[in-house]
């Protein structure tokens, strides 16, 4: 199998395990946890998302600065917008997915979470966003008390599997992007066998 017609089939098989697990997932979130097994769910999502963080950093350093501002049509984000989108999550999106905070001085997410995108754009101060952005969130994850875990919690009113999911599955998404970023500008994802 070539490597596009093996990617192709590893996102299919992706694809068609999501779409057999939502409905066990679906009804599974809607069982109350007890500490134990949120503070399970917690470190298993933690660990995920450390993986993530890794593969997202090297692409950003991997990818050449000059590329940064390249985006596959007008009207998509860009490199440097789709790497701040992440920033923007790991800001906000991540730690309140565990009941976390975003930075004190971070402002109204309703105009930071935009601004992040078209106001930082070289690759320096994006990776510098990243990680900043990544100890942030890191810390706010690691810290998340799994008492307040159980049942439906503020401020998502989900159960902390579905938070878990959720936010994993959308920043797994923006790796699966940013992965065909780096090809479409020649860059091989540094993890990856050539």
């Amino acid at each position: 199998m070539s490597h596009g017609g093996h990617h192709r089939f590893h996102l299919f098989v992706i694809a068609l395990g999501a779409a057999l697990l939502l409905p066990a997932r679906t009804s599974y979130a809607q069982d109350a946890f007890d500490a134990k097994s949120a503070a399970h769910i917690r470190q298993e999502f933690v660990s995920d998302m450390d993986t993530l963080h890794v593969k997202i950093v090297a692409l950003a350093k991997a990818i050449p600065a000059d590329k940064y501002s390249w985006r596959p049509t007008p009207g998509v984000r860009s490199i440097s917008e789709a790497l701040m989108h992440v920033v923007g999550e790991w800001y906000f999106w991540g730690p309140g997915s565990m009941a976390g905070k975003p930075p004190a001085d971070f402002g109204d997410p309703k105009t930071k979470l935009p601004a992040l995108e078209k106001t930082v754009t070289t690759k320096d101060a994006v990776v510098a966003e990243l990680e900043k952005s990544w100890a942030h969130c890191s810390i706010q994850l690691r810290a998340a008390d799994a008492s307040s875990l159980t049942g439906k919690y503020k401020p998502w009113n989900t159960t902390v599997d579905a938070a878990a999911f959720g936010m994993a599955g959308d920043l797994h998404e923006h790796l699966g992007q940013l992965i065909a970023y780096a090809r479409s500008v020649g860059v091989r994802p540094p993890w990856t066998k050539p």
